[in-house]
């Protein structure tokens, strides 16, 4: 009778094992929320515009739901409406929470007022939209300190001053 003893294969071990991935990850996110939390406050001004003054392309309906700080879905387009020129946290990173919250006070159930301004790449309308009051719903939410003005509508008002 033969018998056969198992070999036993050594693992190289690298530095990336799944502790070390988590580990990676969650101190990339802490930096990443630390940052976005000590971004400068924005010196670009957005300003109310009058509803009446939107040209042809604008659409009003009734928020009938807040996903994050800068998503909502609207009654009229039974479509998610991305807030032009706002950069607000995800649901679940840090500040996220409180940004849904805010623009959920601010909205919800209310009657808006939008124009399109693009079609984002997951579908959404990008859409520049006001409170019934005429208030651009940006400028209220960075007022708010819940977001901020998004880099590149930031970047262009400081290009075309």
């Amino acid at each position: 009778m033969t018998t056969f003893a198992r070999k036993r294969r050594s693992r190289a071990r690298s530095g990336l094992g799944p502790r070390n991935v988590a580990t990676a990850v969650f101190v990339a996110g802490l930096a990443a929320c630390g940052v976005y939390a000590n971004l400068p406050a924005t010196d670009v001004e957005v300003s109310p515009v009058e509803v009446a003054s939107l040209p042809a392309g604008g659409f009003s309906g009734r928020v009938t739901r807040v996903v994050d700080g800068d998503t909502f879905w609207i009654s009229s387009k039974d479509v998610r409406i991305r807030v032009w020129g706002l950069d607000a946290p995800e649901r679940n990173d840090g500040g996220g929470p409180a940004a849904t919250a805010a623009l959920s006070r601010l909205i919800s159930g209310q009657t808006l007022t939008c124009r399109q301004r693009d079609i984002d790449r997951y579908g959404r309308i990008v859409g520049q939209c006001f409170l019934p009051d005429g208030r651009d719903i940006t400028a209220v939410m960075i007022e708010s300190g819940t977001a901020h003005l998004e880099t590149a509508v930031r970047k262009s008002a400081r290009e075309a001053a």
